[in-house]
């Protein structure tokens, strides 16, 4: 999940009055090295990452194809507000299994620092991009907020070419990209001016480095840094500025709050299959600052510098982590509730089986209303259908777009 700007000379903001040339740091000791994994990988840990990525493109199938043709389409000819609503609650109840499944399942400890936040209704929240799934982990600080249902991303284009989670991407109103400024400017726009309404609660997660971070990236950007004049960063990369300064420029009126988000790992950063089989990550130490959406610029150039000064802020932070070994003022938040996840489990898997079992076992028609589905689903995806189109003619619609 990457935020829009395309490449780095246009994406960063240069400003003429940056200070004189500086010198190009090795990355950060926290970041190059690569300790332990959590646990080994067995036959057994193996076995059981596998059943569990099963369970979960299944259940994200047949609810796709049995239940969001009714809420994204059908409840939308009536009300855009109740549609959304509906939706979300669906897409929040399987999201939930992965926080389940990280830190029930996995045992992985997830360490929350920094502000104790209220669960706000609209918020847009930034952070680092250590590696692949550092999206994933957002979801666990959602869940404890009550906000999982309703948290979205600006993703590659290319993401949209996966199986089955396309269609999830496409009906929850995620943003796909090409990464192209020039293109990308016009479709983030007239997206995010559709979530505007302030009766539905709205996640916006950005990450404006653009992509994950590796060695050989931090020292391109660290070159490109030194080049402009801008901070050179050892554990984060040069944030661009275009994507995020037309988020807040779109979102400003309409969000309670912007929260900075600095992500870091004990003892190596992992990847997707470390969590599917459940080797890594050890900890993930999550850091929260809260900021008052009057407290930041209004002028782009303003914006962007603000932007820069935050990661490098985020920098000093990764740097003092990786030589204490965890954030400051932690213990913000608390452990999920076993049961809660437990049930929620449980209720997923029992409404996929019953799904399942009139598929296989049940009347012809319900196999011809899943060729249907999936074949209306992969429809609108392909030609970007989306669903405020359908809704368009709906009294909320039009009084949306006259907010």
């Amino acid at each position: 999940m990457e935020c829009s700007d395309s490449t780095s000379s246009q994406g960063h903001h240069v400003n003429g009055k940056r200070n004189q040339v500086q010198t190009i740091d090795p990355p950060g000791p926290s970041i190059v090295e690569m300790g332990p994994r959590h646990c080994p990988l067995t036959f057994m840990r193996r076995f059981r990452g596998v059943l569990c990525l099963v369970i979960m493109i299944l259940t994200a199938f047949l609810m796709m194809v049995y239940l969001s043709p009714v809420t994204t389409f059908l409840v939308r000819l009536f009300s855009l507000h109740y549609s959304r609503k509906s939706t979300c609650f669906l897409f929040g109840m399987w999201l939930a299994m992965w926080p389940f499944l990280f830190e029930k399942i996995n045992k992985t400890r997830f360490v929350f620092s920094g502000e104790s936040v209220p669960a706000k209704e609209r918020v847009l929240l930034f952070a680092n991009h250590r590696t692949e799934v550092d999206w994933m982990y957002l979801w666990d600080f959602a869940l404890r907020k009550g906000r999982l249902q309703c948290i979205k991303y600006i993703l590659k284009k290319s993401l949209m070419k996966l199986p089955v989670f396309n269609w999830a991407f496409h009906i929850i109103e995620f943003i796909p990209v090409e990464r192209k400024w020039e293109i990308d400017e016009a479709i983030i726009r007239s997206r995010l001016s559709e979530l505007k309404n302030p009766k539905d609660p709205l996640w916006l997660a950005v990450f404006p480095e653009g992509t994950d971070y590796t060695e050989k990236k931090c020292i391109k950007s660290q070159e490109y840094a030194a080049e402009h004049g801008l901070p050179v960063l050892k554990n984060v990369l040069l944030p661009k500025t275009k994507g995020f300064n037309c988020c807040l420029q779109v979102l400003r009126s309409t969000i309670d709050a912007v929260y900075d988000i600095t992500i870091a790992y004990k003892h190596r950063p992992p990847t997707f299959l470390d969590n599917v089989y459940g080797i890594g990550p050890s900890e993930v130490h999550i850091h929260i600052n809260s900021i008052q959406v009057s407290d930041i610029p209004t002028s782009e150039d303003e914006v962007a510098d603000w932007l820069i000064e935050r990661f490098r802020l985020k920098d000093e932070l990764l740097s003092s982590f990786s030589t204490l070994g965890h954030f400051p003022n932690e213990g913000t938040e608390g452990d999920l509730s076993t049961t809660k996840c437990l049930a929620n489990f449980v209720a997923v898997v029992t409404v996929t089986g019953f799904l399942m079992y009139l598929t296989l076992f049940s009347s012809m028609w319900f196999k011809v209303f899943v060729a249907f589905s999936c074949s209306f689903l992969t429809l609108t995806t392909c030609y970007s259908i989306h669903p405020q189109m359908i809704g368009s003619g709906s009294p909320e619609s039009i009084h949306a777009k006259k907010a």
